[in-house]
Parts: structure tokens; sequence; C-alpha cells
């Protein structure tokens, strides 16, 4: 690829029980298994995957939004990421995404949800690789 817009780079020790941090310091945090009683609180790889990829599609929702000529205030994504395990596979992923987007029709909050899942990143890095169902609610 000959456009790299920006490029992250992230560091993990330790695994689901180590620690990640940027390369720039801003991200610097503990991770542990999810739901181990009595431990500090930390994140874990699915949050954060959930985390950029609700940032990156809600942004892609609001182009597509503007490129219809419409500037919709509240447009809200949040993303559930989940964690699975298959006997012929291993483990996988599987996405789960709602997008809220206030004052819109059903009909074209659900054009230009489908719009930014051809937009986003994230969702073409995983089409094909991860299950993924999308919701739209309009209010």
């Amino acid at each position: 690829m000959d456009n790299i817009m920006y490029r992250a780079e992230a560091t993990a020790t330790g695994g689901r029980e180590g620690h990640v941090s940027s390369a720039d310091g801003v991200l610097n945090l503990d991770l542990r298994m999810p739901g181990k009683a009595g431990e500090k609180p930390a994140t874990n790889p699915e949050q954060l995957f959930a985390a950029g990829y609700a940032a990156c599609f809600c942004s892609a929702l609001n182009m597509v939004a503007l490129q219809h000529g419409k500037r919709i205030e509240g447009i809200e994504v949040t993303v559930s990421t989940g964690l699975g395990k298959s006997d012929q596979d291993g483990y996988y992923l599987d996405v789960q995404i709602t997008a809220r987007i206030p004052e819109a029709d059903k009909e074209d909050a659900q054009k230009w949800a489908e719009a930014a899942e051809n937009v986003c990143p994230y969702s073409k890095a995983t089409r094909g690789n991860i299950n993924t169902a999308l919701k739209v609610e309009t209010e």
C-alpha cells in the first residue's frame, strides 16, 4: 500500500495477563482475562478491538450521512466483541454492531449503516473472517 496516512504501534507483554502500551505512551493499560475475581480491573483484547471498531464505524457512518446531505448529531455506535471457541477451528471472534442514528428515518439509517460497512476499514478487514451482525436503531 502506497498511501499509508497513519500508522499506530503498540507493544504487548505477558499476553492476556500482561500489559499493552502504544509507542507514543497514550495507551498504557494492564490486561487481564475477563471475570477474574478479586483482581484489579483491567482491559482485554476484545474490549480494545470493540473500542477501535466502534470509533472507526462511527466515523464511517458520519461520513456516509454527510455524503447524503445529512449532518446528524448524536450518532452512536456500540460494538460487542465475543470470544468463542469451536471444536473444529479453535478460538474465534463474533461481532455485533449497533448503530443508533437519531432523527433519521429507518430506511435511510439502514442504507447509511450498510454503506458504512463498505467504508469502515475494520469492516473491510474482518469481512468474511468474523461473524458480524448489524443492527440499526433510530431512537
